[in-house]
């Protein structure tokens, strides 16, 4: 018998396949087209459990980080996808963020519900070690793939050198090695021609 429970569930994980069809502006490691929330979402649950030992916090709960980066880009399936170098759009997408949490994780059973909502709210907040280090993965990745795609995507917005530092000195919070990479990655894009320099 399907109780309301596994109902409210199954409602949940048929209205979150929506996440396949929201697309975001970093392209695959191929530049062959750009990457959906749900793949994204995949690649950093992965990346969570390899990278694991690089976080800037020993002891990390890296179930909680996996649970995060999962959940973190459901809302985009109410509020769509904000480049996260579009200063204005990214201010004015956080009353939609907040409202879809609400309604998609709505849906679920009150418990998980709950759940659910205090997790996106902590990635979003980023004050604890699991969030400083979700979030570090959630920058790095779209960086790598642009690194290895040669600047594609930052060069179809014209970004410049200065603002990739600026939007990803954030995962220093999370893991400085990562962000020692990264700036390596910057300055290595730069100097082959992928990314303009200011």
């Amino acid at each position: 018998m399907i109780t309301d429970r596994l109902k409210q569930q199954l409602k949940f994980i048929v209205e979150i396949d929506k996440l396949k069809q929201i697309y975001r502006q970093t392209h695959l490691t191929d530049g062959s087209r750009k990457e959906n929330d749900a793949e994204h979402s995949w690649h950093l649950a992965l990346m969570s459990i390899l990278l694991a030992e690089h976080a800037l916090h020993r002891g990390l709960d890296v179930t909680r980080v996996l649970k995060m980066v999962l959940i973190h880009d459901i809302v985009e399936i109410d509020a769509g996808d904000t480049y996260c170098y579009d200063e204005e759009l990214r201010a004015k997408s956080i009353a939609r963020e907040r409202k879809a949490a609400q309604r998609l994780f709505g849906l679920l059973p009150a418990d998980q519900a709950q759940e659910f909502q205090e997790l996106w709210a902590e990635f979003e907040e980023r004050q604890t070690p699991e969030a400083c280090f979700a979030a570090a993965l959630d920058r790095f990745q779209p960086l790598l793939h642009n690194y290895v795609t040669e600047g594609k995507s930052w060069r179809e917005h014209g970004i410049n050198s200065e603002q990739v530092a600026a939007r990803n000195k954030a995962i220093g919070e999370g893991s400085t090695v990562l962000w020692d990479c990264a700036r390596e990655l910057i300055q290595k894009a730069v100097e082959r021609g992928y990314l303009e320099q200011k």
